[in-house]
């Protein structure tokens, strides 16, 4: 297996004007619509030709948003920056932000449709 293996994540989600907002306010990105007949989608920003994953929020019939059972997370400068955008934007602060050692600083956040998801700052952040 190559290093980095995930190179995508779907976020699914029940309303998808509200999730919009939030991701949008939390990480200040502009999402953009992808056609997909039959499912709504929104992306995260992405580059093709760069290291790492990019995602969509999805709302499609019969696949309910919530749980915790894969967590994506998100880079941040500062993890409490993006963690006080959390609350603004009515989402839930699950675990502060904490050290995860020389892997830098993490916390669990859940988003306004009951998804839990990570934030983390890697060590070159905080230098």
């Amino acid at each position: 297996m190559k290093p980095n293996p995930i190179i995508w994540c779907e976020i699914y989600v029940q309303d998808m004007d509200r999730a919009k907002r939030f991701y949008e306010s939390v990480f200040r990105v502009k999402m953009e619509k992808l056609e997909s007949p039959g499912v709504v989608m929104w992306s995260f920003p992405m580059a093709m030709d760069t290291v790492g994953a990019s995602g969509t929020l999805v709302k499609m019939d019969g696949v309910e948003s919530g749980g915790s059972g894969t967590i994506p997370y998100f880079h941040c400068d500062e993890v409490a920056v993006e963690s006080e955008r959390v609350v603004n934007a009515g989402g839930q602060i699950h675990k502060p932000k904490m050290s995860i050692g020389q892997y830098g600083f993490m916390a669990l956040i859940v988003d306004t449709e009951g998804n839990m998801i990570g934030l983390h700052m890697p060590p070159t952040a905080m230098e």
